[in-house]
């Protein structure tokens, strides 16, 4: 009996140090790969770069490449959309721009008054500015991207800069599409009018193509300031705007308390993923809003089709699967389809969670992936590779907008691990 019970522990340590996301890259402060000293010596002389306002928040995955992304929350960020080697031994490598450091750098003539035009809840009044970008790849400010299965780069572009300070809107939301294998625009789409509200904040993508048909493909953008999704049809470029009682935050669920801060929050749908795709191509898309610990599902043959989810009667076609429980909230989500597995966010836990789809949501049934009061502090992204890897992205957003981070610690985590161990001993297994 003793052995067995000294076994049992020996078989707990093995799981518990199986599940753990490892650490590959960390940043104390965001650097990049300048062209030359002279480059980055005039960015900082000119107030294009302000080492301290570049808070990375978004990644993706391709081949060797890991994308991340730096919103131009403030002013001084270098170049929004970038990667890193994954091949690096470096364990803070420089940023290096994507396309190119053309691409990503604003140009802009202020010249007009204040006008609201989106951005946080809790940001000051926008700007109109005559934007004069360089081209239609031009990137001015992103915070999700996506790649999707033919080898293609979806970034959301809200447009805006300096989004905490004094917002301007260099060009209208847009989502750009690159072919990752020759690194060129494919499209750059620029939502219509009717696709934003007042408070629309279009942030995040998720692109859902049916096997085997890349022209078919539907990106879907939540709006978490206006509480809609925006439906894009890359095959007939254009875009419908969906509305729905789900798509709102929990007044209940508002409260935050992450690394020391207390704050409020009132972001809508923002977490989406693609559940298993059958032979038809139909899916359940899973989404939450920020501010809520709820989580819905709607088939994406009811989005794809613009007539009926543009109808006021397609209340009926979007379900609640459940609840993550008491400080559940989430910023990211995304599915296995390997294995059934739903990972999310947990940002008030500073945690990772997982849950299969194949199951009842409920608390018995939801799984702990891993915890981290220091390297898991405000997990904001999420994404899961081809060679079924799990890869999470941290950076103390809280501290970043309402105090200041500490250049002499690091701030920005990306983390990873193999699913098929992450998920041994847990519910989701």
């Amino acid at each position: 009996m003793k052995c067995f019970k000294i076994l049992l522990f020996a078989v707990c340590i093995h799981i518990s140090l199986a599940t753990k996301l490892k650490e590959r890259f960390s940043w104390k402060e965001v650097s990049y790969a300048w062209t030359s000293d002279q480059q980055k010596t005039e960015a900082i002389t000119d107030g294009r770069y302000k080492s301290e306002n570049n808070l990375i928040l978004g990644l993706d995955v391709w081949k060797d490449k890991l994308f991340i992304t730096v919103p131009r929350w403030k002013s001084g960020v270098a170049s929004s959309l970038n990667y890193v080697n994954l091949s690096s031994t470096e364990q803070s490598p420089s940023l290096i721009p994507y396309p190119s450091w053309e691409t990503n750098t604003v140009f802009a003539d202020v010249s007009k008054g204040p006008e609201r035009l989106g951005g946080r809840a809790d940001a000051p009044s926008a700007q109109v500015v005559n934007g004069q970008l360089h081209d239609n790849a031009s990137i001015i400010s992103t915070f999700r991207i996506q790649v999707d299965e033919c080898d293609r780069l979806w970034v959301m572009d809200c447009g805006l800069a300096d989004i905490l300070g004094e917002p301007k809107l260099i060009a209208k939301p847009a989502l750009v599409i690159f072919d990752l294998n020759t690194d060129t625009l494919i499209r750059r789409y620029t939502f219509s009018d009717s696709d934003v509200v007042q408070n629309s904040f279009l942030a995040n993508v998720i692109v859902d193509v049916p096997k085997q048909q890349c022209d078919n493909a539907y990106a879907y953008v939540p709006d978490l300031g206006g509480y809609g999704v925006v439906v894009y049809s890359f095959k007939e470029n254009k875009s419908w705007r969906v509305k729905h009682n789900y798509f709102h935050f929990d007044p209940l669920e508002g409260d935050f308390l992450v690394g020391g801060v207390n704050f409020q929050w009132t972001d809508g749908v923002f977490g989406m993923a693609l559940g298993k795709q059958t032979n038809e191509g139909t899916r359940d898309v899973y989404f939450h809003a920020l501010a809520s610990t709820k989580e819905f599902s709607v088939p994406n043959y009811v989005l794809q089709n613009e007539t009926r989810a543009t109808s006021p009667q397609n209340y009926n076609d979007f379900k609640l699967v459940g609840d993550r429980g008491v400080n559940g909230q989430s910023t990211a989500e995304a599915v296995h389809e390997k294995t059934n597995v739903l990972f999310y966010t947990q940002v008030n836990k500073d945690s990772i969670g997982c849950w299969n789809i194949n199951k009842e949501f409920n608390l018995d049934k939801q799984g702990l992936v891993d915890s981290d009061g220091t390297a898991l502090v405000f997990p904001n992204d999420l994404k899961i590779d081809r060679n079924d890897n799990l890869w999470i992205l941290s950076d103390r957003l809280p501290v970043y907008m309402y105090k200041k981070l500490d250049p002499e610690q690091y701030n920005y985590r990306i983390l990873s691990g193999p699913i098929n161990e992450l998920i041994l001993g847990t519910p989701c297994e």
